[in-house]
């Protein structure tokens, strides 16, 4: 893969391990976005943090999800790092931060939003949240998924559901890499754009509490979570984070032959 990809008009990507990532501000981000939800185009877009490129190298079918994204954002502090030494003024675009900032811009556009995860109390409390924060936003509406497959007739059930609310965004809160196998499932079935954003709904609805702004913007809300949640949480950041510098020293080293 060369150090710089093209795909649609005016899209600049850049390849970190085996996942490629848009170089993107976050005005143009968001832009794409509302340009897309405007247009009521069924698109996808993924946060990519460090545990998804891993992932993306080790899962075919999770590889091929993101590689077919509409927009790949850098979450983690390392991707973003990567991205700037391959040369590019790349900031990290993480979810959370993605959505509120959406909503603060749907409020003012009368644009109406969708939220598609997590329990049906944190949307209860989510739905508050958001409304509070930003007043006149329009939540057209809120599913909560069992905890299982949804049958053909419930899956055909929330898709028209979606599609009839008027929503332009679709937030989907699933965890990954399950967010992001759903969305590339319904792209084209559902009439929005869907951006997978992890655990912000749960941030947002004072579930679990995020990282100190300071260890946000120096690359250390991985050590939060790491702390919050060590018994679930320290096989993954031990695995993922080695298998991940590994893989970035060799295509640095690559990249410099």
């Amino acid at each position: 893969m060369s150090g710089q990809l093209r795909a649609d008009i005016g899209r600049v990507m850049a390849p970190v391990l085996a996942a490629p990532i848009d170089v993107v501000s976050w005005e143009d981000a968001l832009l794409r976005i509302q340009r897309w939800a405007d247009a009521r185009e069924s698109r996808y877009v993924c946060i990519i943090n460090v545990h998804s490129v891993v992932t993306a190298g080790q899962d075919a079918a999770f590889g091929k999800v993101v590689r077919e994204a509409d927009m790949a954002t850098p979450d983690g502090a390392p991707v973003a790092w990567m991205l700037r030494r391959q040369g590019h003024a790349q900031q990290r675009i993480n979810g959370p931060d993605l959505m509120l900032r959406y909503c603060r811009l749907a409020a003012g556009r009368n644009e109406s939003v969708y939220l598609y995860g997590s329990t049906p109390e944190t949307l209860e409390v989510l739905r508050t949240v958001l409304v509070e924060h930003f007043p006149g936003l329009r939540i057209a509406g809120a599913y909560s998924p069992p905890f299982r497959a949804l049958t053909a007739e419930e899956d055909e059930a929330v898709v028209e559901a979606i599609n009839a609310s008027g929503a332009g965004t679709v937030w989907v809160g699933l965890g990954c890499p399950k967010q992001e196998m759903w969305m590339a499932a319904h792209r084209g079935r559902i009439h929005a754009v869907m951006i997978g954003v992890g655990a912000a709904f749960d941030y947002h609805a004072g579930v679990v509490v995020r990282a100190p702004l300071w260890m946000q913007k120096n690359g250390l809300e991985w050590l939060h979570r790491l702390a919050s949640e060590p018994r679930r949480l320290w096989r993954r950041y031990l695995v993922t984070n080695t298998l991940f510098v590994l893989g970035a020293v060799r295509q640095l080293i690559l990249r410099r032959a």
